[in-house]
């Protein structure tokens, strides 16, 4: 490809939203344009780099069994109401009619389509197991897309499920596909961690994350300094080390008047304690059931967990109406003592750690002193429902969590059976009974995977590629076009390396070298050669690796098999 005829334009100035380096050189690269809020035209740099990721993906998949289909990205309602998710997705959901007044929606995930697919030729248990995977276009209305591919509404997505005949066999699939996916961050030379992840809106019960480590990253992640745990903070745990105190002289409880005093901060302070002495209360909405959540004052509700808990589609805090109808009281002022309405209680491991506490009242402007667990009140369940933070304790070993951050580029998650029996996608086993089949669920962001790969891999100058997603692997830059001894033995080279199999561009426009070097240095080109009219009368070019920005020089005959080479020991997994 000579760069002439390349379809882009690099830009020195770039839209204010590109708030990090990687979505500012994707538009200052030529790689995408805006086309709308959250939806970009992919330009054919960006793209190349994209179908070089998905050819990884399928040799990877394939080889581990896994079929190919394509779905619609336009989905009929009935779907998502028979699996129950149609009321409860929420406004990222892009509903729309038809002509004929009927509800779709452009699809952000598939499994109900691939589950309806698949019960219409699902007979037996000899036909199991199935894994099937596509490369699709997804609409997420996200309320702020930002960061350009990182979190757009419309993305590329490689969504896979596994559907097999038993929670055990469907652990095995699982297993495959996080043993799959490790193999293909490696093999796209990312720097990136597996953690364990909540399920949220997916659902099923057990899930992994990976993230692309990077300071730009959204989530926080926390791993051990001993071992190898490391979780996504919303399914991050950690081991209390905190003995309960003695209650047993624990006076009786109290109300005390604490006008317009609401936070956990205010009341501690107006009545002369520690926030770890106070009690946070919140009614939350687990889809339509109102929860109460006990925490101690020191620390934060993790909504995820109380999800995963209570195997939830939706969590969201109660309306003010609901609060009162439940406490009699208003927010800032509930506990677990003397509510007007029973409701479940789910108390959090730190609550026990205190011989008592002080808690709402359930009147307004006043608060409950001398609250003990299990005298005073007793929680429905006891468990982890606060955000885990760095320093606490490994709840694997003695090590203590460190936090970093990260990018998320792909998720897998045991499904069991939440889909296949409410759709009725099921199987005659070997002892003729109907079953649903156990299924799995796995996803890429193919975009997001490229854009991270661009955070991970940047300088001052521009892009570093990893030589398997890098557009091009290697550029020819000759310095003096109207020369014809410098064009001619530029375009022979340029040649030379593509037959040996290196994807290769050459800078064929009339302009001055201190240009082509930024632009090269902007996409960033693996490795660049450069002819200049003085080295050519040496026989000589100079060579240089965009990694390390090291030159070199070495003679034209020996220049393609020091690329050639160069790009096998790049393409090795580490």
């Amino acid at each position: 490809m000579k760069v002439s005829q390349l379809f882009f334009q690099t830009l020195k100035e770039v839209p204010k939203e590109a708030q990090i380096e990687s979505h500012r050189l994707l538009y200052r690269a030529g790689m995408i344009q805006k086309l709308a809020s959250g939806v970009y035209n992919y330009l054919p740099l960006a793209l190349r780099s994209i179908r070089k990721l998905e050819d990884i993906i399928r040799e990877e998949l394939n080889k581990r069994g896994c079929q190919e289909v394509l779905m619609p990205s336009v989905q009929p309602a009935e779907l998502w109401q028979e699996s129950g998710r149609w009321g409860y997705y929420g406004p990222e959901l892009l509903r729309l009619k038809d002509r004929k007044g009927g509800d779709f929606c452009l699809g952000p995930t598939h499994e109900e389509v691939i589950t309806d697919m698949v019960r219409r030729n699902l007979r037996s248990y000899k036909q199991l197991p199935y894994n099937l995977y596509q490369f699709q276009s997804k609409f997420r209305d996200e309320v702020r897309p930002r960061f350009g591919l990182m979190r757009g509404r419309e993305f590329i997505m490689k969504d896979g499920y596994s559907f097999d005949v038993s929670e055990e066999k469907a652990k095995e699939s699982y297993k495959k596909m996080y043993d799959a996916y490790n193999a293909i961050f490696r093999r796209s030379g990312l720097k990136f961690k597996p953690v364990d992840a909540a399920t949220g809106a997916i659902g099923g019960d057990m899930s992994h994350e990976f993230q692309v480590l990077a300071d730009a990253g959204e989530d926080t992640i926390l791993s051990c300094s001993k071992c190898s745990y490391a979780a996504n903070l919303e399914k991050a745990t950690s081991v209390y080390s905190e003995n309960r105190l003695d209650s047993s002289n624990v006076p009786p409880v109290k109300d005390v008047e604490t006008p317009n005093q609401r936070s956990v901060e205010e009341v501690a302070a107006f009545l002369g304690k520690t926030t770890k002495e106070i009690m946070k209360s919140m009614i939350y909405m687990v889809d339509e059931e109102p929860v109460l959540i006990l925490v101690r004052g020191d620390k934060e509700i993790n909504e995820a967990k109380v999800q995963a808990f209570c195997k939830g589609n939706a969590v969201e805090l109660a309306s003010d109406s609901v609060i009162e109808e439940i406490s009699g009281a208003e927010h800032g002022f509930i506990g677990p003592v003397g509510l007007k309405k029973q409701i479940k209680i789910l108390a959090d491991y730190s609550v026990t750690t205190m011989p008592s506490l002080t808690a709402g009242a359930n009147k307004v402007g006043f608060h409950t002193e001398n609250v003990v667990i299990k005298r005073d009140f007793t929680p429905d369940a006891i468990g982890d429902f606060v955000v885990t933070t760095a320093g606490e304790r490994c709840p694997h070993c003695d090590g203590v969590l460190e936090e970093c951050r990260g990018i998320e580029v792909g998720q897998v998650f045991y499904l069991g059976t939440k889909y296949s029996s409410k759709m009725k996608c099921e199987f005659i086993d070997e002892n003729g009974e109907s079953v649903p089949a156990v299924m799995g669920c796995y996803g890429i962001g193919v975009g997001r995977t490229v854009q991270a790969a661009i955070e991970q891999n940047h300088d001052e100058f521009g892009i570093i590629w990893p030589m398997a997603l890098a557009p091009y692997e290697a550029i020819v830059l000759p310095l003096q076009m109207n020369k014809e001894e410098v064009k001619n033995a530029a375009f022979d080279f340029y040649e030379k390396l593509n037959a040996a199999g290196v994807e290769t561009v050459i800078d064929d426009r009339d302009e001055r070298a201190g240009f082509k070097f930024n632009d090269a240095d902007l996409v960033g080109y693996p490795v660049q050669i450069i002819f200049g009219a003085k080295s050519l009368e040496r026989g000589v070019v100079e060579v240089k690796i965009r990694k390390t920005n090291e030159k070199q020089e070495m003679k034209i005959e020996d220049a393609v098999d020091f690329v050639v080479n160069f790009k096998k020991e790049e393409l090795k997994i580490k």
